[in-house]
């Protein structure tokens, strides 16, 4: 139910809030590796007509040459942005060679040994050679079928007007750019308090194929003589089997100004690491950027990330320092394999409703004890989340799941409703109200539903994520692009490639010296 306007301003303590103000800013860049016919992870080139991963804007590649990842441009409409990652999927099932798929899953596809793994390839330039260089490094440093794990980032910002106006409201006395970071950093500490509940709404991973974990220490039990999971997961990717880093785990990275986040990871790229140091000493060639905790900044494994687009030839943490937070980036969502996009517009409203109450309610500084206690409370909602009886821990004090999470969902209809309010509709509480089903059901969840229907269906995981790869790939190609948006691919592709070549042909360093200037940054 929705609050009322004045219930929602003084909740906030807003004298109003503006119409403009609800035109959120919101970009997605989507995972998704390329599968053979038979399952297994595709050992073709990226296709050429999908242009250059090194400048494509619209088609890159992540870790493998197999993982592709599509990028959408910012759009204040979500339905647009949506409709725009759907071309992208259309215009690239067109391109397709040998009958490949993309893979519906966060969890991969049948694989063997990390060899088998093709690492991304960004051509003969030197900043090319870098990128390929840093991801070998990861392949060395935590294994290949890790980096094979896919996801969806969830770029987020607020529109310019509503900052002018809110530091008049907040009667802030310092420059626009430093009242910016430090909302954005406020938004960032909440989104991490209360992260737990994205992971249990949107995890979509309970289950993995066995080979996954072959050679590794785990907790999953076996479903089928095929697949691996846990009766209560939400989302393994996010756990123990998925983007962790023993290594950085003493990492104590505080939000609470940006100065101090820039810092700690300065200071991870600028530490050896023993182990990482007998990789290096065990080659006599370049098999990673550095020994370092951190090779780049973005090796740091995060749900959440504060962003500012960077400048040619300039490091984020660079950007961020020299203009502070233009946006954040939402880390800590997994594909639904039940939607074609692994995302839909429901979903959206909830998380731009999501990130705003973040944004406007009360942020006390965070602390190491609080830290840790966050941590344990995502990994518990990873791998129990759908247990009834779960308990998290809230400053130290034992809560259930279900009640933590009927609060929390109570208040966000705060920030739904102005929303709402903006927009002349009921999108966001709608939203609000899918997330209470779910609180009531667990079996309402992503992971809930997915293992209901391999349950019920007795498919492995392996079989059912194949199916709904078969079901995703013909609604692609059944939906034809307009030629006015074939044409606009195909021209950024023709023109990637150009811009590759100019790329190569500019170099004017031996890699060792570029590689040498980038590690001294």
């Amino acid at each position: 139910m929705s609050k009322s306007y004045h219930q929602c301003l003084q909740r906030f303590q807003l004298p109003s809030f503006e119409k403009s103000w609800s035109d959120l800013q919101r970009g997605i860049e989507k995972e998704s590796l390329r599968i053979t016919p038979e399952g297994y992870i595709s050992q073709a080139s990226h296709p050429l007509a999908l242009g250059s991963a090194l400048t494509n804007p619209f088609i890159t590649t992540d870790f493998s040459e197999a993982l592709l990842e599509f990028i959408t441009p910012v759009y204040s409409d979500i339905d647009e942005c949506l409709k725009v990652l759907e071309d992208i999927h259309s215009f690239t099932y067109q391109h397709l060679q040998h009958d490949e798929y993309l893979w519906v899953a966060s969890m991969p596809c049948p694989m063997g040994s990390d060899e088998e793994i093709p690492l991304a390839q960004y051509g003969n330039s030197n900043i090319g050679k870098l990128k390929t260089l840093y991801r070998q490094g990861l392949s060395k440093r935590y294994g290949s079928l890790m980096q094979t794990i896919a996801g969806l980032h969830y770029n987020f910002s607020m529109p310019d007007v509503f900052w002018d106006d809110y530091q008049k409201v907040c009667q802030h006395q310092g420059s626009l750019q430093d009242f910016r970071t430090e909302k954005y950093l406020h938004l960032i500490r909440n989104f991490r308090r209360y992260s737990w509940l994205l992971i249990y709404l949107f995890g979509a991973s309970p289950a993995s194929c066995k080979c996954f974990v072959q050679g590794r220490s785990h907790s999953l039990q076996e479903l089928d003589k095929h697949s691996l999971y846990l009766p209560n997961a939400t989302c393994l990717r996010m756990g123990n089997l998925g983007y962790k880093s023993e290594a950085q785990e003493s990492l104590f990275v505080c939000y609470n100004e940006l100065d101090s986040y820039v810092e700690c990871l300065k200071g991870a790229m600028n530490t050896s690491y023993p182990a990482y140091e007998e990789i290096s000493n065990s080659s006599q060639q370049h098999v990673q950027l550095n020994s370092n905790l951190l090779q780049l900044e973005n090796e740091f494994y995060s749900t959440i990330r504060p962003k500012r687009t960077a400048k040619n030839g300039e490091t984020p943490l660079a950007a961020l320092t020299r203009e502070g937070i233009e946006y954040i980036e939402v880390r800590a969502l997994d594909l639904n394999p039940m939607l074609p996009l692994g995302i839909d517009s429901q979903q959206a409203n909830f998380i731009d409703a999501f990130l705003v109450y973040c944004l406007l309610s009360e942020s006390p500084v965070c602390n190491e004890k609080e830290f840790f206690e966050v941590e344990s409370n995502i990994n518990l909602v990873v791998e129990q989340g759908r247990d009834p009886n779960l308990k998290l821990s809230l400053e130290g004090q034992q809560i259930s799941l279900k009640t933590w999470a009927d609060s929390l969902l109570e208040d966000i209809e705060h920030s739904a409703s102005l929303l709402d309010n903006g927009q002349q509709q009921s999108h966001y509480n709608d939203a609000i109200a899918a997330q209470k089903l779910k609180v009531a059901d667990p079996q309402l969840t992503p992971s809930g539903q997915m293992l209901k229907i391999m349950q019920e269906q007795e498919l492995t995981f392996y079989e059912f994520s194949v199916q709904q790869s078969q079901q995703h790939k013909a609604h692609f190609l059944k939906r034809p692009l307009d030629s006015e948006t074939s044409q606009l691919f195909e021209q950024t592709s023709a023109d990637s490639r150009l811009k590759q070549s100019q790329i190569e042909a500019s170099d004017t360093m031996s890699f060792d010296e570029f590689l040498a200037q980038t590690n001294r940054r």
